[in-house]
């Protein structure tokens, strides 16, 4: 892979770029902590534990380490200049302007087939309460719902998430107060067969072999993807030099916390073999515990964590179109912003693809989680890969002297980057093996061929020409 010439050719845009910084320290780090909580661990936790067994903490927690690797390699990007738009602004810089683009395009649509995966789980979520009420229905209303949150401000959206994480993070806290009570008091309906041998009394750590639990790993890290998202906010924020590097220096604490400790508890508390694919393990062991309204306020709290995240796509979609459009790599009309700064039109045009995933949710209910899941999962992979990659040139070219140093370094340099991008290709050559979650290659190699035919014609065009704030054309900017 060849990258740009970082020095040379490239500026970014003007820093009056038309958006509100209205995104405070604390709606930051709560951003932060909510992307790092959301439907990977609330749903697709159950069929990870039904192929894994305990192991899938080990797996959460090796995934977790892959994550803040690259977190902090986003992080030394960030705050090396500020960033107006999104981190694809980065890539563009030192991977060129087709990798830059084809980012963009990608993280956006990552974010599409997310919202469609969050609002199928919030469709299952409240069949817990009203079972009659097909998916469909329910997926659609929550769609128009949070659509209508991302088109008033962004600092409604900032209030509205900071809430969202704030029942997250509460919710799970006491979840694993309430499961070491049952360990060491006993109460409740689990309290007999709720033990710490739990973990390996039923088959073993690993009861269906490493290996099985090595392909989890594909579903693992659909969990992770949102702890990017602070990469977007960067442009909204207050103070960004000194919110984001908190919010990603608490990364592990997050996970240790919010994955690692709450399956540990939960898997004590109720054997393994007691959940499976299709239902949220924590609806289902707080069923098993008996304490009355349990499982209806943790199915609450999972409600929330899908709208939550839902929420969160729309808003990185937004901001993403806008950043291709003022880079001349998407349609114009996505730089405008309506009278509250807000990048409404690609808002709209996004909420209406994700509407895709009610269709789904109409034709196969079963089986749409899963679909979008892989789907998201791959797009995430290649934009994980791309920051990386921007990192390593980054720190080639600091260490040749044409870069200045960043306020925030990554640890061991570029070395980290490299141990996560390989991790990264194993995981895909996972994905590729699974019959079930190939499907995402597939989507993902028609898309690369639609990048690919949308490039040239932006070429033919005269396209990848930046764009001002207002939507009209300025000097190129990107080197070729």
């Amino acid at each position: 892979m060849t990258s740009a010439a970082p020095d040379k050719g490239y500026e970014p845009a003007a820093p009056e770029e038309g958006y509100e910084r209205g995104l405070g320290s604390r709606q930051v780090q709560m951003i932060a902590i909510g992307g790092a909580i959301g439907v990977g661990l609330f749903m697709g936790a159950g069929a990870n534990i039904a192929k894994a067994g305990p192991s899938i903490i080990l797996m959460y927690a090796l995934a977790g380490v892959v994550i803040f690797f690259i977190m902090r390699a986003l992080g030394e990007l960030l705050l090396y200049r500020r960033s107006t738009g999104s981190f694809a602004e980065y890539i563009r810089e030192f991977l060129g302007p087709f990798f830059g683009y084809a980012t963009g395009w990608t993280y956006w649509l990552l974010w599409v087939v997310t919202g469609m995966a969050e609002l199928t789980a919030a469709a299952i979520y409240i069949n817990f309460w009203f079972p009659s009420i097909p998916q469909w229905v329910s997926a659609l209303v929550f769609l128009v719902v949070l659509f209508g949150v991302n088109l008033i401000s962004v600092k409604v959206f900032g209030e509205v998430e900071f809430w969202f994480s704030m029942v997250k993070v509460t919710a799970i806290i006491g979840m694993i107060v309430i499961g070491l009570g049952v360990l060491t008091l006993g109460f409740s309906d689990a309290g007999d067969t709720a033990a710490v041998s739990n973990l390996w009394s039923h088959g073993g750590f690993f009861p269906n072999g490493i290996g099985d639990s090595l392909m989890t790993l594909q579903g693992v890290m659909f969990a992770y993807i949102a702890v990017e998202l602070v990469g977007v906010t960067a442009s909204e924020s207050e103070d960004p030099e000194r919110t984001l590097p908190k919010a990603i220096n608490t990364l592990p604490w997050r996970i240790i916390i919010f994955y690692v400790g709450a399956l540990l508890v939960l898997l004590a508390v109720v054997k393994w073999t007691e959940f499976s694919a299709g239902e949220s393990p924590f609806v289902h062991g707080f069923s098993k515990i008996g304490i009355p309204f349990a499982a209806g306020i943790v199915n609450f709290v999972v409600l929330t964590a899908a709208l939550s995240s839902c929420n969160s796509g729309m808003y990185s979609t937004g901001r993403m179109l806008r950043d291709l459009a003022t880079s001349g790599e998407g349609p114009r009309i996505f730089a405008r912003l309506n009278i509250r700064k807000s990048p409404a039109i690609g808002i709209t045009f996004s909420v209406l693809l994700m509407g895709i995933g009610v269709v789904l949710n109409y034709v196969v209910p079963e089986k749409a989680f899963t679909y979008v899941t892989s789907v998201a999962t791959a797009a995430g992979i290649w934009s994980w890969l791309m920051i990386l990659f921007a990192h390593i040139q980054y720190r080639r070219a600091f260490r040749a002297g044409r870069l200045p140093a960043s306020s925030f370094p990554a640890p061991g340099g570029s070395f980290f980057s490299w141990v996560a991008v390989v991790f990264l290709l194993i995981v895909t050559c996972m994905v590729a093996y699974d019959k079930d979650a190939r499907v995402s290659l597939y989507v993902g190699a028609g898309w690369a061929v639609c990048l690919v035919i949308g490039w040239y014609v932006l070429k033919a065009r005269g396209g990848a020409q930046p764009l001002g704030a207002s939507g009209t054309a300025e000097p190129e900017r990107v080197s070729k």
